[in-house]
Formats: C-alpha cells, structure tokens, sequence
C-alpha cells in the first residue's frame, strides 16, 4: 500500500500484486492551516488499487438483495397452480453433497 508521510518518499511503494498507483482523484489530501500555527505540509493518504475495488465490491453487495423476490413469487404461482415439480433424485444428491461438506469431505 503506497504510502506518503510529510513528503518523505517521491514513489510509491508497491504491495505484492499491486503495479499502479492510483489516479490523483482517488487520494484524499488532508491540509493543516497555517493560520492556526501548524504546518502547512499536507498529508496524504492513497489506497491501492485493489483496496478500492474490494471498498467498490462491497458497497455493490451490500445494495443487492439477499432474496431473489421475482424467483420466490414464481415459485408460489407454480406451487399453487400445481406446475412445481420436485425432482427426488437431485434432492437427495444435493443433500447427500452437503451432509459431505458437513463432515468435512470435498
């Protein structure tokens, strides 16, 4: 993760799998005010690449429902007009897969 305190370093450093440095839009620079009689030396903080699309893939999970509402209302309009069909056979691999999982195997 590149980091640059006070103006000591000119490049960024490189994180394992990270080969860009971010565009100038995606760092935030907190100023000081010389007014008050503290430095007008700006810090700045600049994320990889990588910590800003997962911040992006979280945000994005986070908007998307948990519950697919259309799959679920299509589903009781085929069990209630009788068209919903189980098929035993894949019923009872799926639950033998996950008994597997539970006990540890693949």
């Amino acid at each position: 993760m590149p980091i640059d305190i006070n103006g000591l370093s000119n490049s960024p450093a490189q994180v394992s799998g990270d080969r860009n440095s971010l565009p100038t839009s995606e760092r935030e620079p907190v100023g000081r005010n010389v007014e008050n009689g503290k430095s007008s030396v700006e810090d700045t903080v600049s994320f990889s690449e990588t910590a800003v699309r997962m911040g992006r893939l979280g945000v994005a999970m986070d908007d998307t429902p948990v519950v697919d509402s259309q799959r679920v209302e299509q589903a009781r309009e085929a069990i209630r007009n009788g068209s919903y069909q189980v098929n035993p056979e894949r019923v009872a691999e799926k639950l033998m897969a996950f008994d597997e999982r539970l006990a540890g195997g693949k």
